[in-house]
C-alpha cells in the first residue's frame, strides 16, 4: 500500500483556520503551546489501543498507527528544530522526507502500545521545551530548507496544528473503517 506524498505548504495555517480540523493558529496564543502538545500525545494512547488501529481506512490513507508514528516523529524533529532556533542565530532546517521515513521506518509495522509510549515520551520532552522558552525567545527566528521562515512563537503555533489535524484524520479514518463492516 502506498500513500500520496503531501506536497502543501501547510504555513498558510498560520494565519486563517483549518477548513479540514477547525484548529486556528492565528488566535491560538503560543504560551498555550506546550499544555496543547501534552493535551494531543495523551489523546493517542487511545486511538492506539483500539481494534483498527492497524487498518488503513482507504489504501492511500495512513492508518491510527502510521499516524502516530509521524506525530511521535514530528515532536522529535521539532524538538531538534526548536533547540537549534534557541541555540543558534536563524538557523536553516534541513528537508525532512516524511513519506520516505514512513517506508523506511514502517510505521505499519510498529507496535501500538511502544508507538503510544514514544509518542507520548515526544510529545512531554517538546513541551517541556516550550516550557523553557523565556519571553525574549518568542521571536528568535529559524527558518525551513525551502524558504520559509519562522519565529519560535509561529513555530509554535505551526506545529501545533499538525498533532491536532492529525487526531481529526484518524477519527473520520477509523469513522469510515466502522462504516465499511
Amino acid at each position: 500500500m502506498t500513500v500520496t506524498p503531501d506536497t502543501k505548504d501547510w504555513t498558510w495555517v498560520l494565519g486563517r483556520p483549518c477548513p479540514e480540523c477547525g484548529f486556528d493558529a492565528s488566535s491560538f496564543s503560543c504560551l498555550d503551546v506546550a499544555a496543547a502538545l501534552r493535551e494531543n500525545a495523551g489523546a493517542w494512547r487511545p486511538l492506539l489501543e483500539l481494534p483498527d488501529a492497524r487498518r488503513r481506512p482507504a489504501p492511500s490513507v495512513w492508518s491510527a498507527l502510521e499516524y502516530a508514528c509521524h506525530v511521535r516523529d514530528v515532536f522529535r524533529i521539532f524538538d531538534g528544530r526548536l533547540a537549534r532556533i534557541l541555540a543558534e542565530d536563524d538557523p536553516l532546517f534541513e528537508s525532512w522526507d516524511q513519506d520516505r521515513t514512513a517506508v523506511e521506518d514502517r510505521y505499519g509495522e510498529q507496535d501500538p502500545a511502544t508507538v503510544a509510549g514514544e509518542l507520548e515520551a515526544a510529545g512531554g520532552a517538546l513541551a517541556g521545551r516550550f516550557d523553557e522558552v523565556a519571553p525574549e525567545e518568542w521571536s528568535r527566528p529559524g527558518r525551513r530548507s525551502d524558504g520559509a521562515s519562522f519565529t519560535v512563537d509561529s513555530f509554535s503555533r505551526y506545529l501545533l496544528h499538525d498533532p491536532v489535524h492529525h487526531v481529526h484524520d484518524v477519527t473520520l479514518g477509523l469513522e469510515a473503517i466502522r462504516g465499511r463492516r
